[in-house]
């Protein structure tokens, strides 16, 4: 495996949701409850435009692939009109997804859904992996997540961050670089003693690449196709890794 010199940082950031939270399981879970039985949807419904998949009909199965498609077609879109919670974002984002899978959620669907994310189950990695990788850095997460959505989080991931960074404090979403910004001048850590660590390549690959921070991609087998339910992007990381396990070892922390 190709390493990075340890001694290089000082700190570690993370993206949460896909990075350490294994948020494919959590939205599919999530929106197979608004459909109904498991792989199927209720009816049919005309997709909106510039949707990535197309209405389904009444009992046509959706496969986990499509509704990790649709999630990240949609999310991004709703993200960058304006600022809104997180909870609102899914709310948005689950009724576009209805729009191209052919379902019609409820108001009260969509509150559950967006409530679902503190259901989303870590990797089974991911606490190791941060215990050992805290005896030698200092730990930060800059999400796409609302303060309380993440303090259900946290509770699964057994980790004293010593900076959370969330789209409610900044008031933007990434791929903005306002999450970025603000861990800078929190930490006092500049730039080229933190290594960013991330599972997507557009949300956070690309801008702290351009930011001028060394990356590591963490690409775990994913039910979505290559971008998982995020965006497709060209951004190249230093270093891309299987999972949070890996990361541990390519910086040479042990058990």
């Amino acid at each position: 495996m190709h390493r990075l010199a340890p001694d290089r940082f000082d700190l570690l950031t993370f993206d949460c949701y896909g990075t350490l939270v294994d948020w494919e399981t959590g939205i599919i879970a999530a929106v197979r409850r608004v459909c109904g039985a498991p792989g199927s949807a209720p009816g049919p419904r005309h997709a909106t435009a510039g949707s990535t998949v197309g209405a389904t009909t009444a009992g046509t199965p959706i496969s986990d692939a499509a509704i990790l498609s649709a999630f990240g077609a949609a999310e991004h879109v709703v993200q960058g009109e304006r600022y809104r919670s997180y909870r609102e974002v899914l709310a948005l984002t689950l009724d576009r997804m209805g729009n191209a899978l052919g379902f019609q959620p409820t108001p009260s669907d969509c509150d559950a859904f967006a409530a679902s994310v503190g259901d989303w189950p870590a990797f089974p990695d991911t606490v190791d992996a941060l215990r050992r990788l805290a005896r030698r850095y200092r730990l930060g997460i800059v999400s796409n997540v609302d303060d309380d959505l993440f303090a259900e989080t946290a509770r699964r991931l057994h980790t004293d961050f010593d900076w959370v960074v969330t789209a409610q404090q900044v008031g933007s979403y990434k791929p903005a670089t306002a999450h970025f910004e603000e861990m800078a001048m929190r930490s006092g850590i500049p730039r080229d003693r933190t290594l960013h660590v991330a599972q997507s390549l557009f949300h956070d690959i690309a801008p702290a690449s351009a930011l001028g921070y060394a990356t590591v991609h963490v690409n775990r087998p994913g039910r979505g196709g290559d971008s998982g339910a995020t965006p497709p992007s060209d951004a190249r990381p230093d270093v891309t890794v299987r999972d949070m396990a890996s990361v541990a070892e390519l910086l040479g922390v042990g058990e």
